[in-house]
């Protein structure tokens, strides 16, 4: 994609240790938005989801059921996780070994909602998340974060905070393109258990299908990528300056 438009908005944020928190559904295209953004104004870039992910890795790596939450939650909460805030090449390291591709199966979709359910394994990756936007901002560079309830519970100080949606079908043929290659039949009942069915239980111990007060709805159901991201761009600019 191409960033040149956006260079004179890139010297604006240079320096400023800006925080951009995007919120939003699966398929809105929140992960794409965010990379882009993030790569055209050289802000780090932060995956809160994949760091559920993570966790939930881990507690199948070790053999452990969600349904001991105490168990868990301990284990989580001593768990060392890093991550390489990178736009276009994210990493996440679990106990020194790279799961950032480990962390996108079938598997882990099923299980993740399961795990990041439970309020220890919250307030602790929301403890290190705050963590890692307070230190791009305080390096100056800022960073652009997206998940769930990133606007009203991670980062609700952010200077510019959105929601970017679009209808659930748009949503579910996205994802099912993106991840079994076809929006058909089959693969699209699977992307629906995956994806629709996932978001009605996360959205019941997170916030991210409507906005709150100070955030902006941008709606992706009819524009692509390159649209989208011009969208999110001028509310930047708009917002900044």
């Amino acid at each position: 994609m191409e960033y040149e438009k956006y260079e004179n908005l890139r010297e604006t944020v240079l320096g400023r240790g800006l925080v951009v928190a995007i919120d939003g559904p699966s398929g809105s295209g929140k992960s794409t938005i965010a990379r882009n953004v993030a790569a055209a104004l050289d802000l780090g870039y932060l995956d809160t989801g994949a760091m559920y992910r993570a966790a939930a890795w881990w507690i199948d790596h070790q053999g452990l059921n969600a349904d001991d939450s105490s168990t868990v939650e301990r284990s989580v909460a001593t768990m060392d996780l890093r991550v390489n805030a990178v736009p276009h090449a994210p990493r996440f390291f679990v106990e020194g070994i790279d799961v950032a591709h480990a962390i996108r199966t079938d598997h882990i979709n099923e299980i993740v909602s399961a795990v990041s359910a439970l309020p220890g394994v919250r307030k602790t990756l929301i403890e290190k998340q705050r963590e890692i936007i307070k230190t791009a901002r305080e390096s100056t560079r800022g960073i652009v974060v997206e998940g769930r309830d990133i606007t009203s519970v991670v980062a609700p100080e952010a200077e510019v905070r959105i929601l970017l949606t679009a209808d659930p079908e748009t949503r579910l043929q996205r994802r099912a393109i993106a991840d079994q290659g076809s929006a058909e039949g089959e693969a699209l009942n699977r992307e629906r258990a995956l994806v629709i069915d996932r978001d009605a239980k996360d959205a019941k111990v997170t916030d991210f299908l409507e906005a709150g007060s100070g955030v902006t709805t941008i709606d992706s159901t009819n524009t692509n990528v390159s649209e989208t991201l011009d969208a999110v761009m001028k509310l930047i600019d708009k917002t900044i300056n």
